[in-house]
């Protein structure tokens, strides 16, 4: 095994993921409990360690609510830029806080990790590539579009995690109020399910190598599961890319521990 990928949660109640490889663990988020957390690391087999770092993508509260406490019990490293950090104010050690500048890559025990910017209303937000060996597993979610930088920086990867947050017409008949739509529609907003089978088609041009791609961050008011599958292979389908021949796609149901994906 070289690296193997487990999420948490993902979506709007809470994020958390785990990146792990035979000797690091690191987790990516934390927006739900500490107790949910540490589920996870058990349902997931990984010993607590392992647990050598938390990255922080921004500073939403679904991506960082229990952070503090987590720290406490764990007293792990904690890797944010600088400018998250001034957003978050948590206080923590100063042994224990880690920047890192985007677009900087950093080495955390055996695994490498790249930090590139994505397009979200926050203050410095980023998506992570790691690297082991060689194998490459990126998370992009929470950016309302792929730009062209981004897609270098995932074209590589053997296993994506690509948020399809929305599907568009429900999201702009829903129960939304209207700045929030707006909102999430936006440039700095979430990825609908179009976008995202958009972008798996424009990776595959770029590189046709068989990888797997989990959508991520479903919207509970404005998707479901089906309907992003089904969305995202019918984009592929219409460009003569099949999913079991030219690449694997999977769900990230939003509350649950997923099955870990091993590379």
């Amino acid at each position: 095994m070289t690296l193997s990928f487990c999420s948490f949660s993902s979506g709007s109640s809470g994020n958390c993921y785990l990146v792990k490889s035979q000797n690091t663990a690191l987790l990516i988020d934390a927006g739900i409990s500490t107790k949910r957390v540490h589920e996870g690391l058990e349902r997931s087999e990984t010993p607590i360690e392992l647990l050598s770092g938390l990255l922080i993508t921004h500073e939403h509260s679904d991506h960082i609510k229990s952070i503090k406490t987590l720290w406490k019990k764990n007293r792990m490293d904690v890797y944010a830029n600088a400018n998250t950090w001034n957003a978050m104010k948590i206080d923590i050690s100063e042994e224990n806080k880690k920047s890192f500048a985007s677009g900087e890559s950093f080495r955390i025990g055996d695994i490498d990790v790249k930090a590139f910017n994505v397009h979200h209303d926050a203050t410095d937000p980023v998506g992570f590539s790691f690297y082991a060996e060689d194998k490459q597993i990126s998370i992009v979610t929470d950016t309302g579009h792929i730009s062209e930088e981004i897609l270098a920086e995932i074209a590589e990867a053997d296993l994506l995690i690509l948020e399809a947050n929305h599907d568009v017409n429900m999201l702009k008949i829903g129960r939304y109020p209207w700045f929030l739509k707006q909102r999430v529609l936006g440039e700095e907003g979430h990825l609908s399910n179009e976008a995202a089978g958009e972008a798996i088609v424009k990776i595959l041009a770029i590189n046709g190598k068989v990888r797997s791609v989990l959508l991520a961050h479903l919207s509970k008011e404005n998707n479901f599961p089906l309907m992003a599958y089904q969305t995202v292979k019918n984009i592929l389908e219409e460009q003569d890319y099949f999913i079991g021949k030219h690449i694997e796609v999977s769900m990230i149901v939003r509350d649950e521990i997923s099955l870990v994906y091993h590379l």
